[in-house]
């Protein structure tokens, strides 16, 4: 398995479609919020299995400095064969790298243990967002 950032088209399609695949028919999230306003101003990260496209996620940054991780999915045939966290690893480097010293993220609730393993700490109560319960977590990384 290899992240890589989506820099051209057809990336980008390829992180859109495994969204769509995850959050829009899997988890039932309506498109017009999954496809959202911050779509052109955020890094997008793709996950291969080989030549496969098979998981993705969203970098941005938010509140004067902290990087916002959104979006991570992975198709269920790579679900809890370490895809997720090669994702979230590449994020945390590429905010590393661009000297961003916090994380921040939304997760599902029933993640947060795989979360809590990569180091995030829940800041919030529980909260619905898509019809999804979700908690806020925080890392700081350098």
């Amino acid at each position: 398995m290899r992240v890589e950032i989506a820099n051209s088209e057809s990336q980008l399609e390829e992180v859109f479609q495994i969204r769509k695949t995850v959050f829009v028919n899997e988890q039932h999230v309506p498109l017009a919020e999954e496809i959202d306003e911050f779509e052109n101003g955020s890094t997008h990260f793709v996950l291969y299995d080989g030549d496969l496209a098979a998981g993705a996620g969203r970098f941005r940054i938010v509140d004067g400095g902290i990087g916002k991780i959104e979006r991570i999915c992975v198709l269920k045939n790579l679900r809890s064969k370490g895809a997720g966290r090669e994702i979230m690893l590449a994020m945390e480097q590429y905010a590393k790298d661009k000297s961003i010293p916090k994380l921040k993220l939304n997760a599902q609730t029933y993640a947060i243990p795989f979360y809590e393993g990569l180091g995030f700490e829940i800041v919030s109560e529980e909260f619905m967002d898509a019809g999804i319960p979700h908690k806020t977590m925080v890392k700081t990384i350098i």
